[in-house]
């Protein structure tokens, strides 16, 4: 372009001091300058359209990664989740056995508890029986309580 330029400075210089300078020559230059520009608004519409498809290869490689992250993180997730999961059901069992314990054990305690107040009435009740065989003894034989 700057060849160009040095070119038409020249032609325009020949043109103000010979006055039989063919006008047609510097349409001729203006014709490369014309070629030029052309070619250099194509030059940068390939750089364009490479830089174009640069940025989409990298937005694609960036798209791929951020998948490849995310697909990692939902493994790990899944992953933890099932492992909160299993912890969780150990705990539910260990809970359900020890309230099985101690349902048997209450079952026993309560078991023990009327065996035991089974017992009580019926000491209670011999008790009594003999409390009053002896109260109908001495009814029966006419003696008195000393007291």
């Amino acid at each position: 372009m700057e060849a160009l330029i040095y070119q038409f400075t020249l032609l325009s210089n020949q043109a103000l001091e010979d006055k039989s300078f063919d006008p047609s020559t510097i349409e001729d230059l203006m014709k490369l300058f014309e070629i030029e520009a052309y070619n250099s608004w194509a030059a940068v519409e390939l750089e364009q359209q490479k830089e174009t498809q640069e940025a989409e290869v990298a937005m694609q490689q960036a798209e791929d990664y951020l998948d490849s992250v995310m697909e990692n993180a939902m493994d790990e997730f899944r992953r933890f989740e099932e492992e909160l999961e299993s912890m969780a059901k150990a705990e539910l069992n260990k809970l359900e056995e020890t309230a099985e314990r101690a349902r048997k054990m209450g079952s026993l305690t309560e078991k023990a508890a009327t065996m035991a107040s089974k017992k009580y009435i019926e000491a209670a009740l011999n008790s009594a029986t003999a409390s009053m065989k002896s109260a109908w003894k001495g009814l029966s034989a006419n003696k008195v309580h000393p007291s």
